[in-house]
């Protein structure tokens, strides 16, 4: 699976992404965190059909919703599309919705959630609607976009992860470089603290409201880096083993002991992260490669700032980041109008729509036609963010689910209140191979040792 995850990738003109995170019956939601905001137009006579979008992303809300309302406005079928956008429960909002009978037509997908929502039977495949055109367009990605030879989304744009930073507190607490070490980012964290207290900025935060989301921008990427799989599963043996993240929680429980981390990440969601590193309170926090467009349109940062590479554990980079991407729009299983979802697609996959995408800011494209003539937007901070030798495409692991506590909830549960990692992580160990197991010997899992499995070879492909 690995050797034709990273042949398909290559074939890919692959660029970093700028921007990172039903029914016919109009399920209503939230258009903008609880507040029922639909973009709609006028378009048509008669009744309406009525389908709903659902994203968990707010970097590109406003882009969308200008799209949506576009849509809404010239489409001569009579469709109104609602823009339903959700926070860090998009997942748990999209479980109950199909639970009930609220479930959306079109549905947000991405690398880590495609798999996930083709398994618990989310998706519709798209397959009836593609062209000869289309498919030749828009590259196929076994397990990230296309599952058992059908395809359930199309690619946008790819991102990369990185350490974002506060160059003028930096400056403040005399500091020339960002960390490359754990040891280093406990050291310029304690540093930028004493500098900045007395004005409220703090050395280092996560937004911990979301410990899946808050790891998963950090935990994950310097995991990679240093030559482990960023979700625990180990590719030599096929099997779970979490031991790679211990430094890496330790350093970051001791950031929090020493009293850099900004007060109240326990409650913190990102984009109140987002807001008070832009205002400068904020030393150093890692993130996907939708920062930059983030800070041009979403909190206009009063401060400079850049992003390098995220530390390793010890310095040595044994593995690669990884480049994440390759899907962006699916078509719910549940929608009563899938036509009609469909043509939404296909307005949101135009090349004028794809092109404004990242001639805006939000992302550089991984179609090849899209990518050849789109500008690289002139966005503060994208330097930071382009494709280096250490950024790479990792295979896709085989997700389970666990007995009891994730791990993200765990190694924050060890965080807040100490403990025994060592017993946290054999016990984390326990539970996930006992779920890879079953889900092996139930579900038609596959997972297969590779013993030759280089991390360190996965790197550079994109870099220019």
């Amino acid at each position: 699976m690995m050797k034709r995850m990273l042949m398909t990738s290559l074939s890919l003109i692959l660029a970093l992404g700028l921007a990172a995170c039903g029914n016919g019956s109009g399920n209503g939601g939230n258009a903008a965190e609880g507040t029922g905001d639909a973009a709609t137009g006028s378009s048509g006579s008669g009744d309406k059909i009525k389908i709903s979008y659902w994203t968990g992303d707010r970097h590109d809300a406003d882009f969308v919703k200008e799209k949506v309302a576009e849509f809404n406005e010239t489409n001569t079928d009579g469709i109104e599309v609602e823009l339903v956008v959700k926070g860090d429960d998009f997942d748990t909002a999209l479980d109950l919705s199909f639970q009930t009978s609220d479930a959306p037509d079109v549905i947000r997908v991405k690398e880590n959630t495609i798999q996930t929502f083709y398994k618990k039977g989310f998706l519709a495949p798209i397959d009836e609607f593609l062209t000869d055109e289309l498919k030749a367009k828009f590259p196929a990605m076994p397990d990230l976009n296309e599952f058992d030879g059908k395809r359930y989304s199309l690619p946008n744009y790819g991102t990369t992860m990185r350490l974002v930073y506060n160059k003028d507190l930096f400056a403040k607490a005399g500091i020339e470089h960002p960390p490359t070490t754990l040891q280093e980012l406990v050291d310029t964290a304690k540093k930028l603290t004493e500098a900045g207290k007395a004005d409220g900025a703090y050395g280092f935060a996560q937004n911990f409201k979301s410990p899946g989301s808050a790891l998963g921008r950090s935990a994950r990427v310097i995991a990679e880096m240093s030559g482990y799989g960023g979700f625990g599963y180990d590719f030599k043996t096929a099997r779970y083993d979490f031991s790679g993240f211990e430094p890496i929680i330790n350093a970051f429980k001791q950031i929090k002991d020493d009293g850099s981390m900004l007060p109240g990440v326990e409650s913190l969601d990102i984009d109140p992260l987002r807001a008070q590193f832009a205002e400068g309170k904020i030393g150093m926090y890692m993130s996907f490669s939708s920062e930059p467009g983030v800070y041009k349109n979403q909190f206009p940062a009063k401060i400079d700032w850049a992003a390098a590479p995220v530390p390793t554990i010890d310095g040595n980079v044994k593995g690669a980041s990884g480049f994440l991407g390759g899907q962006w729009l699916g078509l719910s299983s549940k929608s009563e109008n899938k036509e009609a979802a469909w043509k939404f697609m296909q307005f949101m996959y135009e090349d004028q729509v794809l092109t404004d995408y990242q001639e805006k800011g939000f992302g550089i494209s991984m179609v090849p036609s899209v990518s050849a003539v789109a500008k690289t937007p002139d966005v503060n901070g994208i330097e930071g963010f382009l494709p280096n030798k250490y950024d790479g495409v990792w295979p896709v692991y085989p997700t389970v689910a666990p007995e009891g506590m994730k791990s993200d909830d765990a190694f924050f549960k060890y965080m807040l209140n100490g403990g025994d990692l060592k017993a946290v992580i054999a016990d984390l160990n326990k539970r996930y191979n006992a779920a890879l197991d079953s889900a092996i010997a139930n579900d038609g899992v596959k997972a297969e040792p590779d013993a030759s499995f280089d991390p360190a070879s996965l790197g550079g492909k994109f870099a220019k």
